[in-house]
């Protein structure tokens, strides 16, 4: 039997950025028997086949193709999304001041910014290196201590306990890399390269970046009874890794009679604006390309099999917390540990209605899995997912769920080690699977 725990703490150690979450997302998938597709290829598929695509090196589409054609049996799809909040580079990044070498960056997402204070912080993120054409894109993590943005004694400001810290995203969060003549970013990166075998990289071969800073400390289970999980990213490589277990799980024992999808996302901590995140085309394109690519496709399929179709939005939940409770509706306070929960908003920031939460309900009580309800409270905004987006997006009947979780957008989170096996369990019932022993 699978160690989900220590399967998932692996997962995210070794999924620094977006990035990183697909390649290491793409590499189970090879070693599972699926093949990769090319969105500038024609597809053509069969029952059974299992494929698998990545657009923009942050989303990845893997599927099963059913028995029959989507057009008739539909698609069951687990949708999350790769990316977390975070600190990213500004592209002229290399700073200097009072002796200090630094590094310019700005907030990714919705980042609860103390968090990244005294903190051990590495690098990590894609490289473009010149070529004669487009220029070809690689991945780095320094994967050891690099940067720290060091707090202000509180002896320089004696109010802090009373007053709280109140942090400017431009001029506090600036990490230190080194000390004055300290190497500039550009030598940095290629020096890495080089050490990872990329070549003998000069400097101006590095002529663009995408890269953010994370917390280098791994993640780790804690508690008295080991009840908790403590890392970087739970919200939302847990999901990721949950969905990506839940369909290999479920395809090992053959083809569905639907087709099994996963969809993970970019960017959905910024909007889901773009062509890799849940408002482009991604999820429609996917889906609409395995109705065409069965034996040359049906009239109206791709509609016609979305009238058939499921996507469980998988992310991660608001877990009530001690200290803060009345922050929580009354009625509804999931607890780490006691299993999956169900979102729902009047007001759609979730999609969940109540088919979907009869299927989810349905599909808890046969996993064993038991089901847990958040709902935000009426005098406070609600947040959002892919759910909502991906269901206007593509016209799908949505649901949305995740595991509880504290330190939600924190640079290091809080989950339970007892809700990933039923989660688990859970989503490969969704994909029409058996769940592992």
């Amino acid at each position: 039997m699978r160690d989900a725990v220590a399967d998932l703490m692996r997962f995210i150690d070794r999924s620094p950025t977006p990035y990183h979450a697909v390649a290491e997302s793409a590499r189970r998938l090879r070693e599972a028997g699926f093949e990769a597709l090319q969105e500038t290829d024609p597809w053509s598929l069969s029952p059974g086949d299992r494929r698998f695509l990545v657009r923009g090196d942050g989303s990845l589409v893997a599927f099963q193709a059913g028995r029959t054609s989507a057009v008739e049996a539909g698609f069951r799809v687990l949708g999350a999304h790769t990316d977390s909040p975070d600190l990213r580079l500004k592209p002229l990044a290399d700073a200097e001041a009072h002796g200090y070498r630094q590094l310019a960056v700005e907030p990714y997402g919705g980042v609860l910014l103390h968090t990244w204070l005294d903190r051990d912080l590495s690098l990590a993120g894609r490289v473009a290196l010149r070529s004669g054409g487009l220029p070809q894109s690689v991945l780095i993590d320094f994967g050891r201590p690099l940067l720290r943005i060091p707090s202000l004694a509180i002896h320089l400001h004696r109010e802090v306990n009373q007053e709280g810290l109140k942090l400017n995203a431009q001029t506090h969060l600036v990490p230190v890399t080194g000390l004055e003549g300290a190497p500039r970013l550009p030598e940095l990166l290629a020096s890495e390269l080089r050490a990872q075998g990329h070549g003998e990289l000069r400097a101006d071969d590095v002529v663009g970046f995408d890269l953010a800073l994370y917390d280098a400390q791994p993640a780790a289970v804690c508690g008295a009874r080991g009840e908790f999980l403590a890392a970087s990213r739970l919200d939302n490589l847990a999901s990721c890794h949950a969905s990506l277990c839940a369909l290999l799980d479920a395809s090992g024992s053959g083809p569905a009679g639907s087709t099994r999808m996963i969809v993970l996302y970019d960017h959905e901590e910024v909007g889901s604006r773009s062509a890799q995140g849940a408002g482009g085309t991604l999820l429609s394109d996917a889906m609409e390309r395995v109705v065409s690519g069965w034996k040359g496709g049906e009239p109206q399929g791709l509609a016609r099999a979305v009238a058939r179709s499921v996507l469980a939005s998988v992310d991660m939940a608001h877990a009530v917390h001690p200290n803060y409770a009345d922050r929580h509706e009354p009625g509804h306070r999931p607890v780490i540990g006691r299993g999956p929960v169900l979102k729902r908003n009047a007001n759609q920031s979730y999609a969940t209605d109540a088919r979907t939460a009869g299927l989810v309900q349905q599909l808890s009580e046969a996993a064993g899995a038991g089901l847990q309800h958040f709902v935000s409270r009426s005098d406070l905004a609600c947040g959002s997912t892919i759910g909502p987006i991906s269901a206007a997006r593509v016209g799908i009947a949505t649901v949305d769920l995740g595991n509880p979780l504290l330190s939600m957008h924190s640079c290091r989170e809080m989950a339970g080690t007892a809700d990933v096996a039923p989660m688990l369990a859970l989503l490969t019932r969704f994909l029409g699977g058996v769940p592992r022993a």
